[in-house]
């Protein structure tokens, strides 16, 4: 029996060892961990349990037979995350450069499997060279497998990827199907194709970093939704995306014990709106101000900076923020922002996350490049997450809310269920000035008249009163007391029950 003992033991100390020490220790000279360190920093301590550590690939073409390694090149198995169970796979680019086998692929999609049947949030941790050449179609075979089960997964249960090294070709697609992506900066690139296929179809010369690093990815493309310094910060802060999310779709979002008071006023909030209507303010201020303990975990906080969003609590428990961001376009709504807040919204409506949205919107973008892009449909993307969403919706209108803008940003006329507004709140088709412009376009010659004008259009319009009086607007409140009253609403909202007329799936303007 001791015998035997021993023999287990080296064997898995032969699997631990993945690629060789001279991998590992090329793997730590480029700044990146190994597989194994990477779960250990994502996972609780001593709580990884592995699946398939002896799996070897089946292949037998260009001498593959006598190249095997256990493990075949992905680490897999479960673990927690603060007590609560994750699923994990890990590539590993010791073992043939992290590429995907049929056998790979298997190991991968036993995890995703287990993650959906237990109810648990599953983390892809990516590091490979994409498709395993020598297998051929068994390995495009596998990337199929795989991205089957991200999409019966998508909705059940949350999926994550973290792109920690290279990640090409079929590689990127199973990311790309997931709820979130992080990349590590400097050491980490996605893309369809490389450089050198680049070069070749189009005669473009670019580097990894200009064609799919994490300044690209993050910034211009939005793929991504985050990018961190190194593999540790990207690990610990997976961590705590983690606490913020329900296990699956059918369970209500975590909740931890707070010691924020539920009523606690923020004077300051008085006068976080300027006296110009034209002058920016900083609405993270009012986010961090009204969340438990200042804590928000925002979500692609470089891409579409026009509008946040990210994760809190109220009272304990995680809410999803959406909010117009004035330093930014003046928180217009362009193809960007409608993309990035449409999505985020759709997430927390899968998982039975309230949302709570911070409207000051001045109405979409206007230009030629937005219209040629596509805003009119990327601007419907985010109209109709609102409107589909059946959670808990609170909205506070700060400043302008104006036009087509006011009814998408969670508006009453989209089911929000309760709808403040702050006494500095604009609430029109258009600002003052333009609607003067239009309507008594006849007295453009008479600047005194056109003053006069504006001025009353402003006293009719240019306020939340109207609005209030149509019950378009629930109640007009204090800045001070905002978070009081949003937690106190989405106590009201708590056993909520609304669902939407039955229907295979419904058909989102992509």
């Amino acid at each position: 029996m001791q015998d035997l003992i021993e023999a287990l033991e080296q064997k898995r100390a032969d699997a631990r060892i993945g690629g060789g020490q001279a991998r590992i220790d090329s793997q730590h000279a480029k700044g990146k961990l190994t597989a194994r360190e990477r779960i250990q920093v994502l996972l609780d301590e001593g709580s990884f349990e592995e699946y398939d550590m002896f799996v070897e690939h089946r292949c037998s073409d260009f001498g593959m037979e006598e190249q095997k390694i256990p493990g075949d090149g992905v680490v897999t198995g479960h673990g927690t995350i603060n007590g609560r169970l994750v699923y994990v796979f890990s590539k590993d680019f010791t073992v043939f450069g992290g590429s995907l086998s049929r056998a790979h692929a298997e190991k991968i999609v036993k995890v995703q499997q287990m993650a959906v049947k237990n109810g648990a949030p599953v983390i892809g941790i990516f590091d490979a060279g994409g498709a395993r050449i020598q297998e051929g179609v068994d390995s495009l075979a596998g990337y199929a497998d795989i991205f089957m089960e991200n999409v019966l997964s998508s909705g059940v249960i949350p999926q994550i990827s973290v792109i920690m090294g290279p990640c090409a070709g079929g590689d990127v697609y199973s990311p790309a199907l997931t709820d979130f992506i992080f990349m590590v900066k400097d050491t980490s690139y996605m893309y369809v194709t490389g450089p050198d296929v680049v070069k070749t179809v189009t005669n473009e010369e670019v580097t990894h970093e200009t064609l799919g690093g994490a300044s690209v990815h993050a910034k211009k493309s939005g793929v991504v939704d985050g990018a961190f310094e190194n593999d540790i910060e990207a690990l610990i802060q997976i961590r705590r995306l983690i606490d913020y999310l329900p296990a699956s779709n059918r369970d209500k979002p975590p909740a931890r014990p707070v010691h924020d008071s539920f009523d606690r006023q923020e004077m300051s909030l008085d006068t976080l709106v300027p006296p110009n209507p034209n002058t920016p303010y900083d609405m993270k201020e009012l986010i961090t101000k009204v969340v438990d303990e200042g804590d928000f975990f925002e979500i692609s906080p470089q891409f579409g900076g026009n509008i946040i969003c990210g994760f809190g609590r109220i009272e304990g428990s995680t809410v999803g923020v959406v909010a117009n961001q004035p330093m930014t376009l003046a928180g217009v709504l362009d193809i960007d922002a409608s993309r990035k807040a449409a999505r985020f919204v759709r997430f927390c409506d899968c998982f039975n996350i309230p949302l709570v949205t911070f409207v000051d919107v001045p109405g979409f973008m206007p230009g030629t490049k937005q219209e040629y892009g596509g805003l009119i449909k990327h601007g419907a993307k985010l109209l109709f997450a609102y409107a589909e969403a059946t959670v808990p919706k609170v909205t506070v209108i700060t400043r302008k809310a104006y036009g087509g803008a006011y009814d998408v940003m969670s508006s009453k006329h989209l089911r929000g269920d309760v709808n403040y507004a702050w006494p500095t709140a604009e609430i029109a088709v258009m600002g003052a000035k333009g609607a003067v412009e239009i309507i008594f376009r006849k007295e453009a010659g008479d600047p005194e008249k056109l003053a006069a004008r504006t001025k009353e259009y402003e006293t009719n319009f240019a306020n939340p009163y109207v609005a209030a009086k149509r019950g378009y607007i629930d109640d007009i409140i204090m800045p001070h007391n905002t978070r009081k009253r949003i937690a106190t609403s989405l106590r009201t909202l708590k056993n909520k029950s609304l669902t939407n007329p039955w229907k295979k799936h419904d058909n989102i303007p992509l």
